[in-house]
C-alpha cells in the first residue's frame, strides 16, 4: 500500500508493482484523470522539476516516458546547455552536456506518471480517503495495514490490510507521531529557517521572446541580492515564471508588484518579456519557512513492513529542485531491494535513503548558510567551501567545462566531491583570477 498519490507515490508504485500481486494507492484527493493542481499539492501551482539524475531514474522506472512526454508537447532541456544561468549577477558559459530533462508543469507530470501507473494493471486507486492510522501486530513490531475513512457524511473508518506500507504523504507525514504512539523513539529532525516565499505566474509570450535557443533563464539568489527566479518554457506553449525571496522578502502577489519584483533581478530580458506577454493568471504565493530532514537512518528500532520516502523524509530548499529527484532515486533503491524476493528491511532502507539524501542535503544546506541572515553554525570547513564555490561560479562565467562540472554535481549525477578534484581546483583557480584593469598612456 502506498500512502499518497504524489510524484513520490507514483515512483514507489512502479518499484512495487513487479513484486506484489496488487498495489493500493490511497490519497485524500481525486487523482485519476486530473490534469490540474490538486488541493493536496499546493506547490503544484509552481515550478517543479527533475534534475538530471532524477530524469534518468524516472526513465528507469517508467521506460520511454521521456519520449512520450516530448510527443505530448513537453519541451526538452539541458541543464548546462539550454539553461541560461545567472550567479552573482553574472551569466555562466553554456555547453551541451547531456544533462537532459523534460519540462512540464507539475500537474502534467503527475498525469503522465499516473497514466503509466494505471497501465500496470495491478494498481488500485483509493481516492478521496483520509489516512487515519496504521494497524499493527499486538506487540507493535510489524505494520499490518492502514486505517482509512472516506470523505463526506457517513464515511466509516475501515482497515485495508497490507504486506508493506509506504509513507509517501510528504512533509506532513504522520509517521513520526505514529512511531511514538507505538512505543518507538522519536525520529530526530533538523533544518534551516529560510523564510522563503515564492510566487508563480504563467504567460504566453508576445513579440518579445528572450529565450533564443535556450529553454530556461535562471537567476540564483545571492547574499547581495537574496532574490531569484526561474523562467521556463513548459507544456502547451506557455511559459512559467516562479520568483522567490528569502528571509521574508517575498514577491508581491498583485500583478504590478510582481512585475516590479522581477525588474530587480539580474536578467533584464525576463522583465522585458513579461511586460509584452499575455498573463494567463494572477501570481500565487507559497511560503516555505524551513527546510526539514527526518533522520530515520539514525533509528535502531523500526516496525517491519513500513517504509518512508520522499518529502516525508526530507524537504530541502525547493529552489534547488532536489525533492523529486531524491524520490526517484529512493524508488530505484526500493525496486533493487525488492528484486531479492523478500520484503525490504526498514532499517536497511532507512540507511539507503540517508545515503541518497546526504550529498544533496549537505551541499544545499551549506549554500543556505551563505546568506548572513540565515541562522546556523558556520564551521571553518563550510566557510572554505562557500569561498571556493564563489570562485567556481566566477570561473564558470569564463569556462564552459566548469559549468558542466558544476551542473553535473548540482544535478546529482556526480557527488559534490567531484568539484574538489585537484584538476578541477586548478582550473577554477586559474579561471577565477581577477581580470587586470586595462590602462592607457597619455
Amino acid at each position: 500500500m502506498v500512502l499518497g498519490g504524489s510524484v513520490t507515490g507514483m515512483y514507489a508504485t512502479s518499484a512495487l508493482a513487479s513484486s506484489y500481486r496488487e498495489v493500493v494507492i490511497v490519497d485524500r484527493d481525486k487523482l485519476v484523470g486530473v490534469r490540474e493542481a490538486r488541493r493536496g499539492a499546493p506547490q503544484a501551482r509552481h515550478i517543479n522539476g527533475l534534475l538530471a539524475a532524477g530524469a534518468r531514474a524516472q526513465e528507469d522506472l517508467f521506460p520511454e516516458i521521456t519520449s512520450q512526454m516530448i510527443s505530448a508537447g513537453c519541451p526538452m532541456t539541458d541543464l548546462a546547455g539550454t539553461v541560461r544561468w545567472y550567479f552573482n549577477g553574472q551569466r555562466l558559459r553554456q555547453t551541451r552536456a547531456g544533462l537532459t530533462n523534460v519540462a512540464a508543469r507539475r500537474p502534467i507530470m503527475e498525469a503522465h506518471l499516473r497514466e503509466r501507473v494505471q497501465a500496470l494493471g495491478n494498481v488500485r486507486f483509493v481516492e478521496e480517503h483520509d489516512i487515519t492510522g496504521l494497524t499493527t501486530l499486538p506487540d507493535r513490531s510489524r505494520v499490518t495495514g492502514v486505517k482509512v475513512q472516506r470523505h463526506g457524511e457517513g464515511g466509516e473508518e475501515e482497515v485495508i490490510s497490507a504486506d508493506l506500507v509506504i509513507d509517501a504523504t510528504g512533509r506532513g507525514s504522520r509517521t513520526p507521531v505514529w512511531l511514538v504512539e507505538m512505543g518507538y523513539e522519536r525520529v530526530p529532525e533538523e533544518g534551516t529557517k529560510m523564510g522563503l516565499g515564492y510566487a508563480t505566474r504563467h504567460f504566453r509570450l508576445g513579440r518579445v521572446d528572450p529565450f533564443g535557443k535556450d529553454h530556461s533563464i535562471v537567476c540564483v539568489a545571492n547574499p547581495d541580492l537574496p532574490r531569484g527566479c526561474i523562467f521556463t518554457k513548459t507544456d502547451g506553449g506557455t511559459v512559467e515564471l516562479t520568483t522567490y525571496g528569502i528571509l521574508g522578502d517575498h514577491p508581491p502577489t498583485d500583478p504590478e508588484g510582481f512585475t516590479a519584483f522581477i525588474k530587480t533581478l539580474a536578467a533584464p530580458e525576463i522583465y522585458e518579456a513579461i511586460i509584452e506577454a499575455e498573463a494567463l493568471n494572477d501570481p500565487v504565493l507559497f511560503r516555505f519557512p524551513t527546510t526539514l530532514r527526518r533522520r530515520y537512518e539514525s533509528l535502531t528500532r523500526f516496525p517491519e513492513r513500513l517504509l518512508v520516502m520522499g518529502d516525508a523524509v526530507c524537504t530541502p530548499n525547493p529552489v534547488f529542485a532536489q525533492a523529486q529527484t531524491l524520490a526517484a532515486l529512493e524508488a530505484v533503491a526500493l525496486r533493487d531491494m525488492l528484486r531479492r524476493g523478500i520484503a525490504p528491511d526498514p532499517l536497511e532502507f532507512n540507511r539507503a535513503v540517508g545515503r541518497i539524501v546526504d550529498p544533496a542535503w549537505e551541499m544545499t544546506e551549506g549554500v543556505n548558510l551563505s546568506f548572513p541572515g540565515v541562522e546556523g553554525r558556520r564551521t571553518l570547513k563550510l566557510k572554505l567551501f562557500l569561498a571556493y564555490m564563489k570562485r567556481l561560479q566566477v570561473a564558470a562565467t569564463r569556462d564552459a567545462s566548469i559549468t558542466e562540472a558544476f551542473m553535473r554535481s548540482a544535478g546529482l549525477v556526480d557527488p559534490p566531491t567531484a568539484l574538489m578534484r585537484p584538476s578541477m581546483i586548478r582550473r577554477v583557480l586559474r579561471n577565477s583570477r581577477p581580470v587586470p584593469a586595462t590602462s592607457s598612456r597619455g
